[in-house]
């Protein structure tokens, strides 16, 4: 019977341990059960720095790249051909208009207005001879004439043959055609005159061109011809000076600002602010003087040049500046700090705050930004409260905890 009771155990202890594994099993299920009805802990307040929405007056800007050019670029040319005898500055000198530049053989030239000066002596000497015969054939003439007038009433009287007074006659018709000749001589001596004259005007002006001087003030470059070669006349640059003060800048804006262009082009000068990047000094000065008289259709831009004041330079051709062109002055337009703007996947938004320090994201539309605020045009209105540091880690809805003056908005 013992040994049946035994059986009966090692029988029944496979039952027992799955009784005890399924009671263990609903233990352990009513303790994860009790378990979740237990409520989590609320997260933290996020920490953040906030602003108050404000009103103010904006100034209305364009921002653009331009591109710095010389008020006038001169290349220098040789306007005659010699050898260039000597180069009287040096590369990157600033020279100033009339000063001597380059000096070229002038013996050629030289010698051509000795040439035209020694006409000149011989049509003098001639007109002088001309206008003397014009004189001793004027006496002739006027002699001849009084004889044969004296021969045609000696005639009358029958006191000479008829003969007699045809020779005189004759005599005075030689001395009026002399004349006619010595007035010839002397308009040919005059108009060879003028001619050798202006040869001669011809010769100085080449001879003057053998010294090359500076049309302007500005800064010259390199040098391209060197002392010694052979100029043509006309041929490549011998150097080339730029005006640097004043000096423009070029750049263009969008259409869209047309009509404030215009509007305030007859008022009063448009002002430009031009800053060299990566230059320490104080941004340029400048004014607008010129607009183009067409949109680029290309483009849908407009071209724009100011002029500066560039006493030390600071602007130098070819240099591309960050320009900013001011229109107009906005009242009363809605500002944050720009750095409360996020960008987001639909757009732009902000963090708003809402009396119970939770925060909801607010889509905006910024037209712009001057300095470190931003115009809004639409989303927010005046005393909204907007985070501006922190906005990494909140969510629609998250608790804040302003940081600093405690519930107040930090001043921007």
């Amino acid at each position: 019977m013992i040994r049946d009771k035994d059986s009966r155990n090692k029988l029944n202890r496979p039952r027992q341990i799955f009784l005890a594994a399924a009671v263990a099993a609903m233990g352990m299920l009513a303790f994860g059960c009790a378990k979740s009805q237990v409520v989590a802990p609320p997260p933290p307040a996020v920490p953040v720095v906030v602003a108050k929405v404000s009103q103010q007056a904006m100034p209305v800007e364009v921002t653009a790249v331009g591109n710095v050019e010389a008020i006038s670029t001169i290349s220098v040319k040789s306007q005659i051909s010699g050898q260039l005898l000597e180069v009287h500055f040096k590369e990157g000198d600033f020279v100033h208009k009339g000063q001597l530049l380059l000096t070229i053989d002038s013996r050629p030239y030289q010698a051509q207005v000795d040439q035209a000066k020694g006409a000149i002596v011989r049509d003098q000497a001639q007109l002088q001879q001309a206008e003397a015969n014009l004189a001793k054939d004027s006496a002739q003439e006027e002699y001849a004439r009084s004889e044969a007038l004296r021969y045609a009433n000696l005639m009358e009287k029958g006191l000479v043959p008829k003969d007699a007074v045809e020779q005189v006659k004759s005599q005075a018709a030689v001395a009026v055609q002399s004349l006619r000749a010595d007035r010839a001589a002397i308009d040919s001596a005059k108009a060879s005159l003028v001619l050798d004259q202006g040869s001669l005007n011809g010769a100085n002006v080449q001879l003057s061109y053998c010294s090359i001087y500076s049309p302007i003030d500005g800064q010259t470059g390199a040098v391209m011809q060197k002392a010694g070669n052979l100029l043509k006349a006309a041929d490549v640059p011998i150097v080339v000076i730029n005006q640097v003060n004043p000096i423009y800048v070029n750049f263009t804006v969008p259409q869209q600002f047309w009509s404030d262009i215009k509007k305030r082009e007859g008022a009063q000068a448009l002002r430009v602010i031009a800053t060299v990047p990566q230059d320490p000094g104080e941004p340029q000065q400048g004014v607008v003087t010129f607009v183009d008289n067409a949109v680029d259709s290309a483009t849908g831009t407009i071209h724009l040049r100011a002029s500066f004041e560039n006493p030390q330079n600071r602007l130098w051709p070819g240099l591309f500046v960050n320009v900013v062109l001011r229109l107009s002055e906005q009242a009363n337009a809605t500002v944050v700090p720009t750095q409360a703007i996020t960008q987001g996947q639909n757009g732009t938004f902000v963090y708003v705050v809402k009396p119970d320090n939770t925060v909801e994201p607010r889509p905006v539309v910024s037209s712009r930004a001057i300095g470190a605020l931003a115009v809004i045009d639409k989303g927010l209105h005046s005393d909204e409260i907007v985070v501006t540091d922190g906005q990494t880690r909140l969510t629609k809805g998250a608790k804040v905890q302003i940081k600093g003056n405690g519930s107040e908005a930090a001043p921007f």
